[in-house]
């Protein structure tokens, strides 16, 4: 039987409507430059979510565990490979989702005899300054684009539009590490929301559903918080922030939930 453009197509339209409905409910995640480095905020139910690629590299995303955990892997491999053979400054977000992740996903989005990837992730570099800090976000279809100063991957493109949006109009306020995490948990909460909402809910979504959201998540999650460090003395720039860093920001939404 021969395979038609028609039914390639065809293909490749039922697969989008098969991740994106598999992704509307995964939980976003959110990057922000900060004056002492770059901040990556999500919540989890179960497994981990952000990871230290490289010395200046960190990665989230959402999806199926085994797809994240397949796109985790290669980026390390290639980043300590890339490293080794040549030198740690040739390893470069830039390099890793468009030379090696990109081409691998999109031949699998692409061939209707394959599984596709459930995935959507971001990447972070570390600069020498905020504004030097790069952001990498990479779609199941294997495009990506480039971002500056903050960064989202959530379930729907009308979620990640207005976490973009709620980032842009809030982020010049958010230069402490307790301010950003406060926008970077309400950026999701309003990610969140909106991805789980119908495509044709016109109702118009208020701050407090947001709050309801993410009241929802902290009681029934676990909040996971990353920074790499701009002036770290440590070997490893990465590390996860403690309970008590991220109290101070959370504590607010706990008692609401009380």
């Amino acid at each position: 039987m021969a395979f038609t453009p028609y039914d390639w197509n065809q293909a490749v339209q039922q697969r989008m409507d098969y991740i994106e409905e598999r992704l509307r409910d995964g939980s976003p995640v959110v990057a922000l430059s900060l004056p002492d480095g770059v901040l990556m905020v999500t919540v989890h139910r179960t497994q981990r979510k952000l990871f230290e690629i490289y010395d200046r590299l960190m990665f989230g995303g959402i999806g199926n565990q085994s797809d994240l955990e397949a796109a985790r892997m290669a980026a390390i491999d290639f980043a300590h490979r890339e490293g080794y053979q040549r030198s740690p400054d040739d390893v470069t977000a830039h390099r890793l989702v468009g030379s090696v992740l990109s081409p691998a996903i999109k031949r699998a989005f692409a061939d209707p005899f394959s599984a596709p990837f459930v995935f959507r992730g971001l990447f972070a570099e570390l600069g020498d300054f905020p504004a030097a800090d790069q952001f990498f976000t990479l779609n199941y279809d294997g495009e990506f684009r480039r971002e500056t100063l903050y960064a989202v991957a959530a379930g729907a493109s009308e979620a990640e539009n207005r976490m973009l949006a709620l980032l842009h109009a809030h982020v010049d306020q958010a230069t402490r590490r307790e301010a950003a995490l406060r926008l970077a948990l309400e950026a999701w909460a309003v990610g969140r929301l909106h991805a789980r909402r119908a495509p044709d809910d016109e109702e118009a979504a208020r701050p407090s559903d947001a709050a309801a959201v993410l009241q929802d998540a902290l009681a029934t999650g676990t909040l996971e918080a990353a920074l790499l460090e701009r002036h770290s003395r440590r070997e490893s720039r990465f590390r996860l922030l403690a309970r008590a860093e991220l109290e101070p920001a959370v504590a607010d939404y706990r008692r609401g939930a009380e």
